[in-house]
């Protein structure tokens, strides 16, 4: 078999990123498959004066792909080489609000959300009537989140008219959303690692303050047991992303919801709280898929 690329971004710097790479190689190595790490700005690839998609990747076989620059990830696939997780799997999961339409009407519970009127002129000031309809459907306090970002970045909550006034103009150039507060899960949710449609860890995530509870931001980690019907909810949404491999972040209350789907959920923490070898996991997975 021919020797697997795991991509990882060109500009982050970030241990998790890193540690991500460097445990996939070396659980491939300890299966006898090689493995490179490469930014996606050491591949050379594009689209040719014919039209044909190109990449140097004939030397592999497969790409895990740690990435979410959407673009290569086509070019990719374009060029032929399998990519774990898939192009549309990555890109269905990098926009939350994309999460949210391809995951509405199939019966996944999630927290009520409304997408923001997308502004494109300068010096505008946010719609005061969709933000009353906003106001009026989700009620106080109000989730908003950026559509990209990860770490818990990009999310914040308004109590009041105030503060959602002041969230939307700050984000008023930026895609983002508005969700309702799952009040019984403020502060704690749980993470589910989902590897070839089967949960296989998950954790409880408490923040050390706040509504937040990415251990990022300094929250804590204990293993957590899924009931079945949190694996259940778990595994068909893995399966209607087409994910090979996601974290699910899960709010509890009085009953569970689908809150966000990482494509490129870290393990380094989710290891350290439950013994669990995501990565070999991980890499058996994507072995046995291309013997299939």
């Amino acid at each position: 078999m021919k020797r697997g690329l795991i991509v990882i971004n060109a500009y982050s710097a970030l241990a998790p990123v890193l540690n991500q790479a460097e445990r996939l190689k070396h659980e491939f190595g300890e299966l006898q498959i090689e493995a490179d790490v490469k930014t996606c700005a050491e591949i050379y690839a594009g689209i040719d004066d014919s039209g044909s998609a190109f990449a140097n990747v004939d030397d592999y076989g497969f790409c895990v792909y740690l990435d979410k620059d959407k673009y290569l990830s086509a070019i990719l696939e374009k060029a032929g080489l399998k990519l774990f997780n898939s192009h549309a799997a990555v890109q269905a999961c990098d926009d939350k609000m994309q999460t949210q339409l391809l995951l509405s009407g199939s019966g996944m519970p999630m927290p009520a959300t409304m997408s923001a009127p997308l502004c494109y002129t300068q010096n505008a000031e946010p719609d005061k009537k969709f933000l009353d309809r906003a106001e009026d459907f989700l009620g106080y306090p109000v989730i908003v989140k950026t559509c990209y970002g990860s770490r818990g970045e990009g999310v914040f909550k308004a109590d009041n008219r105030a503060q959602l006034e002041q969230l939307a103009k700050k984000l008023i150039h930026t895609p983002h959303i508005y969700q309702r507060f799952i009040k019984e899960s403020a502060g704690k949710d749980i993470r589910v690692i989902v590897i070839g449609g089967k949960v296989k860890s998950a954790m409880q995530r408490i923040a050390k303050s706040g509504f937040r509870s990415n251990l990022e931001l300094g929250g804590t980690g204990v293993k957590y047991d899924c009931p079945a019907d949190m694996t259940e909810l778990c595994e068909k949404t893995a399966e209607l992303l087409g994910l090979d491999y996601c974290g699910i972040d899960v709010l509890t209350g009085e009953k569970n919801y689908i809150c966000e789907v990482n494509s490129n959920a870290f393990f380094t923490g989710i290891e350290r709280v439950t013994g669990v070898n995501v990565a070999k996991l991980y890499a058996r997975h994507i072995l046995k898929q291309l013997k299939t």
